[in-house]
This record gives C-alpha cells, sequence and structure tokens, in this order.
C-alpha cells in the first residue's frame, strides 16, 4: 500500500494542478474514475501485466472502453503517460488521492466510517457532526460495513485513524497483556 501511494501521488498531484488551472477539476474526476474502475477490473489487471501487450494496444484498449471520458487530448496525454510508464494499475490509487486532493479545495474532509452493522441515519450524522466540529470542516461521510469488528467502529479521515471497535479494543488488550 505504502509504494502504491508512493507511486501514485506524483501523478494525482499532477492531474489535480492541471485540472485546477484549466478549471475542469470535474471533468477529471470524471477521467481518473473511470480509469480506476477500468484498471481495476480483473481481466482489466491481466492485460495490463500482460508483456505480450503492447504499449499501443493497452492505450487503444483503455481509450476505447473508457469512450468520451477519455478522448480530452490532456487525459489521453496523460493516460500515455501512464501507460509509458507501466503505472496504470495505480490509477485506483490515484483517483483516490485526487477525490482528496479535490475535496480539500472544496473545504470537505471525507471519512471513512468502517462499522460493524449498517450505520442509521442518525449515526451517520452524530458522526460527521462530531467530525465536523473536530476537524473544522464540512465532512462527507461514506460508510461500509466489516462484521470482523464485532462491535463499534473504525473512523477515518485523512491521516487519523480512530478505532472505537470491539476487535481493536480487545488487540489492545492483548497488547497490554503481552
Amino acid at each position: 500500500m505504502q509504494e502504491s501511494t508512493t507511486i501514485a501521488r506524483p501523478y494525482a498531484q499532477a492531474a489535480f494542478d492541471y485540472a485546477v488551472e484549466s478549471d475542469s477539476m470535474e471533468q477529471w474526476s470524471d477521467a481518473l474514475s473511470i480509469l480506476g474502475s477500468i484498471s481495476s477490473d480483473a481481466s482489466m489487471q491481466a492485460v495490463i501485466n500482460d508483456p505480450k501487450v503492447s504499449n499501443e494496444l493497452l492505450l487503444d484498449i483503455v481509450s476505447s472502453i473508457g469512450g468520451d471520458a477519455l478522448s480530452q487530448k490532456e487525459v489521453t496525454n496523460f493516460l500515455k503517460i501512464l501507460v509509458e510508464n507501466e503505472r496504470l494499475q495505480y490509477t485506483p490509487e490515484m483517483t483516490r488521492m485526487y477525490e482528496e486532493f479535490l475535496a480539500e479545495k472544496k473545504g470537505v474532509v471525507g471519512v471513512e466510517v468502517m462499522s460493524a452493522h449498517e450505520l442509521s441515519s442518525e449515526e451517520s450524522a452524530s458522526i460527521a457532526e462530531a467530525m465536523r466540529k473536530n476537524l473544522g470542516k464540512d465532512i462527507e461521510i461514506s460508510s461500509s460495513v466489516d462484521k470482523s469488528l464485532i462491535g463499534g467502529a473504525v473512523i477515518k479521515a485523512g491521516d487519523m485513524v480512530i478505532d472505537l471497535s470491539l476487535r481493536g479494543r480487545l488487540q489492545k488488550l492483548t497488547n497490554d497483556f503481552k
């Protein structure tokens, strides 16, 4: 994970900087989202990692799948650079980072909540309000269910992680006894 973040960051930053400069942040967001979806597909991963597939063929395949969303000249050039530098497989991470840059520019912090059960709208609103007070910014909540947490939740906002799960508490207790 750390390696992919290190590799993806300069590409995500370059795309974001260009998008801000050219006032095309939403178009780049859409293009990167599509690229991330394409490159994360299992069958596409096989094509990306196949040494028999030339860069030109890979570029044609991705461009044809992406359609109009990838037809803008600057996006096509970005895609060429990714293919030539064998970085296409990192586009899901680039997309995630680009969206973080975009949210920060808009003054919104993305907060990911993993809980042992589906959050009610009241629980989600309560977490959003607490994080808004803590961070002093608008909050955008995304939630997922992870039954292995046993109970509670893990809240992530940028580099901050708040582990309120039963699994996390049990792990801490186990470490304390060691």
